[in-house]
């Protein structure tokens, strides 16, 4: 009964498209979310019309956060933690990453192009229908384009805000003060940022009011067992005693007990093995500040992006997958509806004023 139409029949009512929405992100592709979408609602819609619906409101959501229609009902002062001796707090997190997605290159769209105009060409009137006007070609320069990913949540993660944008690194930063403002971080005692390492992903995140930002423990395990390896070989009883030493000291101890330690190590190394250690100090260096393990340790604050990196995964599995490209525009669009869902009471908020402004 909700398979309602408007007079042109080019728009879906509220209800449809949520249940396309819903398909469209879960599905693995937009035939199969049409299929699932006819045999679970009994709506059958046809395929090209499925795929406008999806893409079109994953971009309404997008506009819908960047003017601020989409309200929280939680906020900083909502985020309940307790610290390592027992008292109550309100603790927020704040992470950002970046991901690849698939997307339609130039030579593929104008080979899509050359089809189509050779079938319309050699395929009479009669079989083919009227020639509609072929849409504006937008297919990008390379095969794989990076969207910007962005998560607030609290230490339980009972309440977090999922955010997207292809746009640059220059601009995540407004999105991130912006997000920050709608989450009323700053009503939060404790106000933390975690990230991977990425130097641009650290100034972004200045722009929020945290009192630290933290780099992933496991990102700066893993360059430190690199060096390990390269420098005391691999699966050696030298390299697990060195690798073990040095993470339990930067946890527990500090960064300049570390860096002594690692100082230590280098210090007879010579030609590529000095290189393996120089490069780890290279790492290490720019990032002092970030690692504060001491301290995450000492007040119970997190020191893994997990929630961050599970975020990439799940908001953009749809996108990936073999033999799927995209425009950039609507793989954003489609993440962004995944996104939504992620977000602590936004999915059904966003419908229901759906509901109420097209009615």
């Amino acid at each position: 009964m909700d398979r309602l139409l408007d007079e042109a029949e080019s728009s879906v009512s509220v209800g449809v498209g949520q249940l396309c929405c819903r398909e469209g992100t879960q599905a693995r592709s937009f035939a199969r979310g049409r299929e699932n979408l006819k045999h679970a609602a009994q709506l059958n819609v046809g395929e090209e019309l499925f795929r406008q619906i999806v893409e079109s409101e994953g971009r309404a959501v997008l506009q819908a956060a960047e003017s601020g229609q989409l309200e929280l009902d939680w906020s900083g002062q909502d985020s309940l933690a307790t610290t390592p001796a027992g008292q109550a707090t309100t603790r927020m997190y704040a992470s950002s990453d970046g991901v690849l997605v698939p997307v339609t290159t130039q030579a593929e769209k104008d080979k899509r192009r050359a089809t189509v105009k050779a079938w319309r060409k050699k395929t009479p009137r009669h079989q083919r229908g009227p020639r509609k006007r072929l849409p504006a070609v937008k297919g990008s320069d390379q095969r794989y384009k990076q969207l910007y990913l962005w998560i607030f949540y609290d230490q339980p993660q009972a309440h977090r805000l999922v955010g997207v944008t292809r746009k640059g690194a220059g601009d995540l930063a407004r999105m991130l003060q912006r997000d920050g403002e709608r989450v009323q971080i700053i009503k939060a005692q404790e106000r933390r940022g975690i990230i991977d390492g990425a130097v641009c992903l650290k100034s972004n995140l200045e722009v929020l009011p945290l009192q630290g930002i933290t780099l992933d423990f496991y990102h700066f395990s893993e360059h430190v067992g690199n060096a390990s390896v390269a420098t005391l070989g691999k699966d050696t009883p030298e390299s697990q005693a060195f690798l073990e030493q040095t993470l339990h000291t930067a946890r527990h101890e500090g960064y300049a007990p570390f860096f002594q330690q690692v100082l230590d190590w280098r210090s007879p190394l010579r030609g590529s093995k000095r290189q393996a250690a120089d490069a780890l100090i290279g790492y290490v260096a720019p990032r002092q500040e970030m690692i504060n393990y001491e301290q995450c340790e000492v007040n119970g604050w997190d020191v893994g992006s997990g929630p961050m990196e599970s975020m990439c995964g799940v908001t953009t599995d749809r996108a990936k997958g073999r033999g799927r490209r995209w425009d950039i525009d609507n793989a954003e669009g489609i993440v962004a509806l995944e996104a939504l869902y992620q977000s602590t009471g936004l999915w059904n908020r966003y419908w229901l004023d759906a509901f109420s402004h097209r009615n």
